[in-house]
């Protein structure tokens, strides 16, 4: 948002010259707003894709999982087994793609690991149990398990976080919804 005024403001300085006759000016004000421009357009390719990756939508969550491990694994043994999920519905699967991926950022920033792994398996009692674990250091910031937490419960599923030596696992239970919820 700041970006989109910004650069509002550099289009009314370079029309300001522009008015005055400063081409020169206003040539440059322009090169410098178009630059702005591109970079915002960049930045909200990547918030929108954070948000709901398109890969999520277009192929399921399995798919979009490898697909950010590919991206964000690097150097990191990442595990993904997540076929039971892909029963569920789209805003089910983009929740917990968000869950996954704060779970792999927080890994990452308090590590970085050198496992990374992801499993849903469906249970006895018709929920799903999706573990995620790492091998990095443990979550010292309570409020990075809080929002994982509160993620959690939007879906209403309850969140179990194990913090041992050999490093972090979530697990939650989440209650299995019909494709179409």
């Amino acid at each position: 948002m700041q970006s989109l005024a910004g650069v509002a403001l550099m289009l009314d300085a370079a029309a300001n010259f522009l008015e005055r006759g400063e081409n020169d000016q206003a040539g440059e004000v322009l090169t410098r707003a178009l630059e702005r421009t591109r970079l915002t357009i960049g930045e909200l390719r990547d918030l929108s894709f954070n948000l709901e990756p398109v890969v999520l939508r277009d192929h399921g969550i399995s798919t979009a999982l490898h697909a950010l491990g590919d991206d964000r694994g690097a150097g990191i043994a990442v595990t993904i087994d997540v076929a039971a999920a892909e029963r569920l519905g789209e805003r089910t699967q983009a929740a917990l793609y968000a869950i996954v991926r704060e779970a792999l950022e927080g890994a990452i920033r308090r590590g970085p690991p050198t496992v990374f792994s992801v499993r849903v398996r469906p249970e006895d009692d018709g929920t799903l149990a999706v573990e995620i674990h790492d091998d990095a250091p443990g979550e010292r910031r309570r409020r990075s398990l809080e929002v994982l937490s509160e993620r959690a419960r939007t879906l209403g599923a309850a969140l179990r976080v194990e913090q041992e030596e050999e490093g972090t696992t979530m697990v939650l239970s989440l209650p299995e919804y019909p494709r179409g919820e």
